[in-house]
Formats: C-alpha cells, sequence, structure tokens
C-alpha cells in the first residue's frame, strides 16, 4: 500500500509540472487547439481517454502485483528475506555488488597511495554506465559506417547545400507571389536595369503610336514634361495602365500585362520625364511635384525650443 500511495505521489507531482515546463509554449499550443476542426478536437479528447485509462490500468497492475507479492511473502516466510528480481536486476545492471564496508574484501581493492588519511578504492565501474560506454562504441561504428563507410546518410555539408536549394525554391516561389500581389497601393519605381529594359520593351510594343517613342506625345499627352493629367506618382501611372481611360481612348492593360510588366513600363515611363523629346506635344493637366516626406524623427523648433536671438550678427 505504501508503493502505491508513493506511486501517486509521484504522478501527481510530474502533471502537477508539467503546466510550468510548457509555460513558455502555452500561447502557441492554445491557438493550435482554437484552430483545430471539430473532428480533430474529437479524436484529441478520445485519445487523450484512452491514454488516461492505460495509465490508470498500469498504476492498477503496479498496486496489484504488489500486493499479491505482499500476500506470497506473507504466506511463505521461509521466502521472505529473498531478493525480489527488482533487487537482482539491480544489482546485475546497475548498482552491481558492492564488497561489504569494512570486509576483507573492500580491503584488497585498497590502492597502495593515501591522503591525509583518505584511501581510495579500485572498484570496477557501475553496470550501467559500462553499458552506456558499449552502447557509444556500437554507436559511432554504425555511424561512421552509415556516413563515410557506405556513403548512404548525407554530410554537414551535403545537407547544407541542400537546404540552400529548398530556401532558393522558397525565395523564388515568395518572388513569384510578390510580383503577382503587385497593384496600385504595393507598386513600387523599379529601377533595376532588367526592369526598365523589359518596361521598355513594353512601352515600344504597345504605347508608342499614341505616345511617340521618345514620350513627346501624339494622341496620347506628353509624358517628358511635369504636367500630368491624372497624376505623375508611380501609383497613379500604374493605375492609369492597369485600369485605363476609356474616355480618352487609353484601354486597361490589366488583361493583357502582368502585374510586374505594368511596373516595369510603369517606371520606364518615370525614366522618359527631364527628356527633350523631338517634337513635344504641349504641356496637359497640372504640374506634378513629389511630396517630400517628412521624417519621422524630425523636430520642430518648439520641440527643439529654440529662442529668437536679437540683435545683429557680427
Amino acid at each position: 500500500m505504501k508503493n502505491f500511495k508513493s506511486i501517486l505521489i509521484l504522478l501527481a507531482g510530474i502533471f502537477s509540472s508539467l503546466p510550468v515546463m510548457a509555460q513558455t509554449n502555452e500561447t502557441s499550443w492554445f491557438s493550435q487547439l482554437q484552430q483545430m476542426e471539430s473532428t480533430q478536437l474529437t479524436l484529441l479528447v478520445i485519445m487523450a481517454v484512452v491514454l488516461g485509462v492505460i495509465v490508470l490500468l498500469l498504476i492498477l497492475m503496479i498496486y496489484l502485483m504488489s500486493f499479491m507479492v505482499a500476500v506470497f511473502k506473507k504466506e511463505n516466510p521461509e521466502t521472505a528475506n529473498e531478493p525480489s528480481w527488482w533487487d537482482e536486476f539491480k544489482l546485475k545492471h546497475i548498482t552491481g555488488r558492492l564488497k561489504p564496508a569494512g570486509s576483507i574484501e573492500e580491503k584488497a581493492l585498497l590502492l597502495d597511495h593515501s591522503y591525509d588519511g583518505i584511501v581510495e578504492l579500485d572498484n570496477h565501474l557501475p553496470p550501467w554506465l559500462v553499458n552506456v560506454f558499449y552502447v557509444t562504441i556500437a554507436f559511432g561504428v554504425i555511424y561512421f559506417t552509415y556516413y563515410t563507410v557506405l556513403g548512404i546518410g548525407k554530410t554537414q555539408i551535403e545537407e547544407y547545400s541542400e537546404e540552400q536549394r529548398i530556401a532558393a525554391i522558397q525565395i523564388a516561389d515568395w518572388n513569384a507571389l510578390a510580383l503577382t500581389s503587385i497593384d496600385e497601393n504595393t507598386v513600387t519605381f523599379d529601377a533595376t536595369p532588367q526592369a526598365l529594359e523589359s518596361g521598355q520593351k513594353i512601352y515600344d510594343t504597345n504605347c508608342v503610336a499614341c505616345h511617340a517613342s521618345d514620350g513627346g506625345g501624339g494622341i496620347g499627352p506628353n509624358l517628358t514634361d511635369e504636367y500630368w493629367i491624372h497624376g505623375g506618382s508611380i501609383s497613379e501611372i500604374f493605375s492609369v495602365v492597369k485600369y485605363g481611360v476609356v474616355e480618352k481612348g487609353m484601354i486597361p492593360w490589366q488583361d493583357q500585362l502582368s502585374p510586374e510588366e505594368m511596373q516595369n513600363v510603369s517606371s520606364y515611363i518615370l525614366t522618359l520625364v527631364g527628356t527633350t523629346p523631338l517634337n513635344p506635344k504641349a504641356p496637359e493637366g497640372e504640374k506634378y511635384e513629389p511630396a517630400i516626406e517628412q521624417p519621422i524623427d524630425a523636430l520642430s523648433e518648439d520641440d527643439l525650443e529654440l529662442e529668437s536671438v536679437e540683435g545683429e550678427v557680427q
């Protein structure tokens, strides 16, 4: 009965310490639990109940075994002093058979040197430590054979190269997704040679008829001056290219060009601003002045507590 109580106390201590050990992962575990479907939660509850029943059956079986051993020893007093299977297992595989303190066998293990009256016994290593040592030797042989002799397993350099290959694929997928999700809110001016070259080809193929090859304008407005009908920012130019201006004859290109291509041609159009076309068309629209963003950490005079200085400056 004492053994059964001690087992219950041990299990209670383990289960009570689980929330403390899992404190750092509590949030992620709870969020994952909320994302589960009802069928998954039901299956999880069933598995927890089955696991609990198994644990209870194990505890009951241990208790019954200890109870039967106690009854058997009580009915057979001559076998009460015989060591149990656990004692034999512990002596053979864990602690080993130690020599009795002060016995002749122990004195035979004394080494010849003494340190301030303290002597050392030449005991053998405990069996569990010797077994662990043998296991490490066997693991080393298998590991060396698997990775070096047979060459089946990947080396660290090979694993690193494989991770780089997978990362490159993931980066390419992410870039492709980012390019397909470009719109008037996320478009940016791309000044890379590849983007501008692509934008020039698109412009020469689709835009020359209305805006001239040098951007000076014709049927469409002049793209080289500072005046814009629908705005001169990269997002506004992208919107015109994407949705068009049907009433002015500008067709929408969102069905014929990809988001990346529309960004490239919009970026190329911005590079035409300030150039000198052969026959420029008269300015149309309003003059566009890029907005200068004020730094977030900029301080005003009131923040700096500046005071005006009266008098002449020498």
